[in-house]
């Protein structure tokens, strides 16, 4: 489908907008909306006659308002209005890791204020201009790096009113600011619908890696085998010639990283074995985001150091966690929140030990065992004492390698969900892209076919 374009453009001036439809204004975004930032936060003003709810940054994400348990501060005098929310106000992130993100205040409650690190943006003649056409450009801005200086996230962290003000924005007509975002709200809604049940696929597709792993280190391969009770409630019964027994009776040793280590972090050396390295889902380990160590003389950095077939779990955060060393990997030590387990393989292989704790097996002792109170965690102890069903090993080989093959299925569906959800994105915050700039002239325009 060959898509309409307006019949004239002219240069708008500004770099990221290129050529915009001659007929519109391209004009700093405060000669239009009034640019107000929110009140400074007083711990003083926490109580008062006046005490109101109020939004933080971090309550405000793209096209959406958190107004679920705020907290409230006395706004009392010229502030009451200075700093108010009227339906149809923009607030947009002044501060944090994402100038710029922005959504739209529907009154969703009957009085609400909001705190420095948001503008509020409320345009001076509602007549002229829609705060859901300047959402949509908000979006394109981000996306194209506009609020970030030199290109580089780094060198910015606000976006001062002062500064917001002066950038400049394609404005059309009011009927077609509301031509545009009909459309954009029409289409993006389908794309949103795509992208949703992808992800519902998603969710469907890793509840079932986890059911087919819970299955196989419990119930095992042969649906005809003679079953026996485990002694364990929540396991239920498991095949009649299999044993159990705690993971310390086959253990050489159990050890965890040292503090400290962050003295010795490198650009190029060891790697160092962190919890993001370990992933929640599979007991392969993600290097994706790899750190390097210069290693430290003595006997910390042998006691550390992992060798092919060690076992390694997280001990702080995301518990469960699990992953084996693989044989071609560099040499690498651990944190002190990853814990080693070496194994002398005598009754249970590294793999068997690995999926048992990515299943109901692992995922049930962590949880019942874990201790602490905003930061949960686990002893070594609770490591070592680890329950396992035990086939023989042979049958341990057997049940891995089909759980190798049936995870590798079930993550290409996964990975191809992901990969059309990337996709749809992309295609969504082009069509916004190419809608709010002009490059298409959507005021005839029928329903498009996605």
């Amino acid at each position: 489908m060959s898509l309409p374009r307006y019949p004239a453009y002219k240069d708008s001036g500004v770099e990221w907008l290129g050529q915009v439809p001659a007929h519109w204004e391209v004009t700093p975004i405060g000669h239009r909306y009034n640019v107000q930032l929110g009140k400074m936060l007083d711990t003083s003003k926490i109580s008062g006659e006046h005490l109101a709810p109020y939004l933080r940054v971090f309550d405000v994400q793209w096209g959406a308002i958190n107004t679920q348990d705020l907290p409230t501060m006395d706004f009392s005098g010229g502030d009451r209005v200075k700093f108010s929310l009227r339906a149809g106000d923009l607030l947009v992130n002044e501060g944090g890791s994402y100038p710029g993100r922005s959504a739209i205040w529907t009154g969703q409650l009957q009085e609400c204020f909001y705190q420095k690190a948001l503008h509020r943006l409320r345009a001076y003649r509602h007549h002229e201009d829609s705060s859901k056409f300047l959402y949509y450009l908000m979006a394109v801005a981000v996306d194209q790096g506009v609020f970030v200086a030199g290109g580089n996230e780094a060198t910015i962290e606000h976006l001062p009113a002062e500064r917001f003000r002066r950038y400049r924005f394609p404005f059309p007509r009011l009927s077609e600011q509301t031509a545009i975002t009909s459309f954009l709200d029409r289409e993006t809604a389908k794309i949103d619908a795509l992208m949703a049940e992808q992800q519902r696929l998603i969710d469907l597709l890793k509840e079932k890696r986890q059911a087919v792993i819970s299955y196989a280190v419990t119930k095992g391969l042969n649906p005809d085998a003679p079953m026996k009770p485990s002694g364990t409630e929540w396991l239920g019964d498991v095949p009649a010639h299999w044993a159990a027994m705690p993971l310390k009776r086959d253990l050489v040793f159990l050890t965890s990283g040292s503090r400290g280590w962050a003295d010795y972090y490198a650009d190029a050396g060891a790697l160092f074995i962190r919890i993001a390295n370990l992933t929640r889902d599979g007991i392969g380990l993600d290097l994706s985001d790899a750190q390097r160590v210069e290693v430290p003389d003595g006997s910390e950095g042998s006691r550390t150091r992992v060798q092919t077939g060690d076992v390694l779990f997280s001990i702080t955060a995301f518990l469960g966690s699990v992953a084996v060393v693989p044989e071609d990997l560099d040499s690498a030590y651990v944190s002190q929140h990853v814990a080693l387990a070496r194994l002398r393989q005598a009754y249970l292989s590294p793999v068997w030990v690995a999926y048992a704790a990515l299943s109901i097996v692992g995922k049930t002792w962590f949880d019942t065992q874990s201790y602490g109170g905003t930061k949960i965690q686990l002893s070594l102890d609770d490591v070592r004492d680890l329950p396992l069903p035990v086939p023989p090993l042979a049958e341990q080989l057997a049940i891995t390698a089909h759980l190798d093959a049936e995870t590798a299925r079930l993550d290409a569906l996964t990975a191809a969900a992901q990969s059309a959800i990337d996709l749809l994105r992309e295609r969504r915050a082009a069509l916004i892209s190419a809608v709010v700039t002009g490059q298409i002239d959507v005021r005839s325009l029928p329903q498009m076919n996605l």
